[in-house]
C-alpha cells in the first residue's frame, strides 16, 4: 500500500489532469430541476449535505471524456475503446465524477492486467539480461536499482557497462554497483561492447552468478549503427549460450508521452523485446501512454519508476495503477 500512495501522491500529473478534467466534463452540465421543481443538490444543501454533481452520460460527454484520455496520452484508439466499454450499460444514466473514475480504473485495470508480470527467473546459470532503450530513459538507474533489489533477494548479480561510448552511463552504474555490492565490468571509452558482452559472461559464469545485466548505447539518431552494435552483442552472446539473452528489456521514459510508441516499434526491431520497464511516471501528465502500450503491443510490463530511490522502482501492479490514474481513492 506505500507504494500506491506513492503513486497518488507523486505519480500522476495525469491523474491531475483526468480529476480535474473530469469535475470540467461534469459541471458543464445544465442543471436540471426534477419533476416537483426541485434542483439536484438542494435538498442536500437544505439538509447541511454536499451532494454529487451529476451529468447524464450522453454522446457529448463520451465526446469530452474521449478528449480528455487523448490528452493524458492514452492514444485515440485506446482512448476510444475504454469510452465505449465505460458507455456500455451506463449510457443515458446520471453519473458523479466518482462513478466515472471507478468505471474508467476497471476499464484501465482490464487493459493492464495481462501485461502485468514481474521478471522471469530461470534456473539457467548466468541469466542474461539485456537491457535497451534510448540515452536519458533511465537505463542505468534501473539496471542499479533491479541489481540492488535482486541481490536483496538473495540473488548473485553482475553488471556490464555496455554503452561504452558514454563515461556518465559507466560512472553511474559503478555507483549503483557499489552501492548494491554487485561487480560492474566496464571497458575503456569508445572499445566493442560485444567483447564486453563476452568477457561479462564468462565472468558470470565463473563466478556462479544468477544475473548478467548487460546495458547498451541507445543512439537512436544513427539506427544503422545502433541496430549493427546490438546485433553483433547478441551474436557474441549467443555464441557463449545459444539459448541467450533470456531477456531483453526496454526501458521508456514516461515524460516522451506517445514517442514511447514509436520506441518499442524501433526497439522490438533492433533487438527481441521480451518487457517493459516504464520510468519518470512522477514527471509527467502523459502516464496514460503506459495503456495505449498495453492496449497496442500486450508486451508485459515488469517495473514501474517514480523517482530515484531504489524502493522508487516497484513490480507493476495493475490495479494500483488503474486507480491512481483514474484519481480513485485508496
Amino acid at each position: 500500500m506505500a507504494f500506491f500512495s506513492k503513486l497518488k501522491d507523486r505519480l500522476f500529473k495525469s491523474s491531475a489532469k483526468i480529476d480535474e478534467g473530469l469535475d470540467a466534463i461534469i459541471s458543464d452540465a445544465p442543471v436540471v430541476a426534477d419533476a416537483a421543481g426541485v434542483k439536484p443538490g438542494l435538498v442536500g444543501r437544505l439538509m447541511g449535505r454536499s451532494d454529487e454533481p451529476k451529468r447524464e452520460l450522453d454522446d457529448a460527454m463520451l465526446e469530452s471524456l474521449e478528449d480528455l484520455l487523448v490528452t493524458a496520452d492514452m492514444g485515440a484508439s485506446t482512448a476510444a475503446r475504454v469510452v465505449a466499454n465505460i458507455a456500455e450499460g451506463r449510457f443515458g444514466k446520471r453519473l458523479s465524477s466518482r462513478d466515472i473514475k471507478q468505471a474508467l480504473a476497471g476499464e484501465i485495470a482490464r487493459i493492464m492486467t495481462p501485461v502485468a508480470r514481474p521478471l522471469p527467473l530461470y534456473p539457467k546459470k548466468p541469466q542474461v539480461v539485456l537491457v535497451v532503450g534510448v540515452n536519458g530513459s533511465g537505463k542505468t538507474t534501473t539496471i542499479g536499482k533491479l541489481a540492488s533489489q535482486f541481490r536483496a533477494a538473495g540473488k548473485t548479480v553482475v553488471i556490464a557497462a555496455g554503452d561504452t561510448f558514454r563515461a556518465a552511463a559507466v560512472e553511474q552504474l559503478q555507483v549503483w554497483g557499489e552501492r548494491a555490492g554487485v561487480p560492474v565490468l566496464t571497458a575503456a571509452e569508445g572499445s566493442d561492447p560485444a567483447a564486453l558482452a563476452f568477457q561479462a559472461m564468462e565472468k558470470a559464469a565463473a563466478d556462479g552468478a544468477d544475473l548478467l545485466m548487460i546495458d547498451t548505447a541507445g543512439r537512436l539518431q544513427n539506427r544503422a549503427d545502433l541496430m549493427e552494435e546490438l546485433a553483433k552483442i547478441i551474436r557474441v552472446i549467443k555464441k557463449k549460450d545459444d539459448t541467450a539473452p533470456h531477456n531483453t528489456l526496454l526501458v521508456l521514459d514516461a515524460t516522451t508521452g506517445q514517442n514511447a510508441l514509436l520506441q518499442v516499434e524501433i526497439f522490438q526491431k533492433l533487438a527481441e523485446v521480451t518487457g517493459l520497464v516504464m520510468t519518470k511516471l512522477d514527471g509527467t501528465a502523459k502516464g496514460g501512454v503506459l495503456v495505449a502500450l498495453a492496449d497496442k503491443f500486450g508486451l508485459p510490463i515488469h517495473a514501474i519508476g517514480v523517482g530515484e530511490q531504489i524502493d522508487d522502482l516497484a513490480p507493476f501492479d495493475p490495479d494500483d495503477f488503474a486507480r491512481a490514474l483514474a484519481g480513485v481513492e485508496e
